[in-house]
């Protein structure tokens, strides 16, 4: 299968563009660890969430891994729900949880598989695309980045923290 000069399984990324300050890397991460996962259809990235406010937070996409980094399930809902760490409601912990980041790499089969494929009962519930790929059964796995980017842009707040970023001069820079 070839489309306009793609073979079925050649590599694209796709950076999502609420993700200005993705670092270079990432991107060449990420595909690289699709075509080192001949049997995955998709590779994605995590970063290690680095507080309770990020945890409880519903913009900020969490994400479950198996041991060998295979996607389990995305949710906006602070999973795992810690049940034995738990204070005046409040989760204590949230260690070993990951943050899901706006990059995606597919064989291009794939992508053509998933982009053919109506939206599923719980992408619509959660209103998160990848939801679609694992219930058809597709295989993500979840990189986790060398230098992670801060939160993309989901509020009117990220924006003017991203703004305030740019205009600093801390975004990323090319390698």
């Amino acid at each position: 299968m070839r489309v306009k000069g793609f073979g079925a399984d050649e590599i694209v990324v796709n950076l999502q563009g609420d993700e200005p300050l993705m670092p270079p890397a990432a991107v060449s991460e990420v595909a690289e660890a699709l075509i080192a996962r001949p049997g995955v259809d998709i590779a994605t990235a995590v970063a290690p969430i680095q507080s309770l406010a990020e945890f409880l937070d519903p913009s900020c996409v969490k994400a479950l891994r198996d041991g060998e980094g295979q996607a389990l399930y995305f949710s906006r809902a602070p999973v795992p729900w810690p049940r034995d760490s738990m204070s005046a409601g409040q989760p204590t912990r949230y260690a070993g949880t990951w943050r899901h980041i706006g990059i995606y790499a597919y064989r291009v089969r794939s992508l053509l598989q998933f982009a053919a494929w109506a939206p599923t009962p719980l992408e619509e519930t959660e209103k998160l695309e990848q939801l679609r790929a694992l219930e058809h059964g597709m295989r993500i796995h979840l990189t986790v980045l060398s230098e992670a980017p801060p939160a993309g842009v989901d509020t009117p707040d990220d924006l003017e923290r991203t703004r305030a970023l740019l205009a600093a001069g801390q975004a990323p820079r090319r390698r």
